[in-house]
């Protein structure tokens, strides 16, 4: 970082991620390339990117209270599950190159995009069938330790496993999945806190940021017809495979 142009840049980057992130979208589309273009090198703008996530947290919480209003039991079931998934992303990083899942990533990501566009045939597939029980616990653990990893794309991913297995109702299950996001963020960025370098001059605008914007992504999944956030939702996933396809680990 060189001065207060890339202070702003990350302050106005933030208020946009968080937005598109907690409306259903995907934050790290927008906040990652910016700390790129602040000068940081790929690795610390990762880990400075999930730490400066963890202020949509409370952001997205204080704005979904509709949304989560007798969620209680359910989050205390799965938000330790995410947590656990994203303390184990982080070692990962903090271990391996940051290139191991570069070219499966696009895939999945791809893979999530266009679940979520199937996801209404897949929850009448699913009212009808069921699903066996293992199908929540186990993807969403996988995708909890990607987020801890990597993260970009986890929330399309995770959004379209929830409308599948718990929630078909868009903005609650968007509600529950910045809840999840968040828990598996914080303890990602406790662990890089303490046993891994972070910018943090880089994380602190980033986080006001994200925090604002945070604030009023829930209000615009409120207000959106389900069906057209789903195909914006959907478009910035696949946009972003193919980003992550054409230059991986960009």
């Amino acid at each position: 970082m060189t001065g207060l142009g890339d202070v702003a840049l990350l302050a106005a980057a933030g208020v946009l991620a968080g937005v598109v992130g907690t409306a259903g979208g995907i934050t790290s589309l927008i906040s990652y390339p910016a700390l790129l273009a602040a000068g940081l090198p790929a690795l610390a703008a990762n880990v400075a990117n999930i730490v400066a996530i963890v202020a949509c947290w409370p952001g997205s919480a204080l704005a979904s209270q509709p949304e989560l209003r007798g969620k209680g039991p359910w989050l205390r079931r799965w938000v330790p599950l995410s947590a656990l998934g994203g303390a184990a992303g982080s070692a990962l990083l903090l271990s391996t190159p940051s290139d191991v899942f570069a070219r499966v990533v696009p895939f999945l990501v791809a893979a999530g995009s266009l679940a979520l566009l199937a996801q209404p045939r897949l929850a009448v597939r699913h009212e009808r069938r069921g699903s066996p029980d293992a199908v929540l616990p186990l993807g969403l653990t996988a995708l909890s330790v990607y987020n801890g990893y990597f993260g970009a794309g986890s929330g399309v991913m995770i959004l379209a496993l929830l409308l599948v297995t718990a929630e078909p109702r868009l903005p609650a299950a968007n509600a529950l999945k910045n809840m999840l996001l968040g828990a598996g963020a914080l303890v990602s960025a406790a662990g890089f806190a303490v046993f891994g370098p972070v910018d943090w001059a880089a994380v602190a605008p980033l986080a006001v940021g994200l925090f604002a914007g945070s604030t009023l992504g829930p209000r615009v999944t409120r207000r959106l017809p389900a069906g057209l956030l789903r195909w914006l939702v959907a478009l910035i996933g696949l946009g972003l495979a193919v980003r992550l396809w054409v230059a991986p680990g960009s």
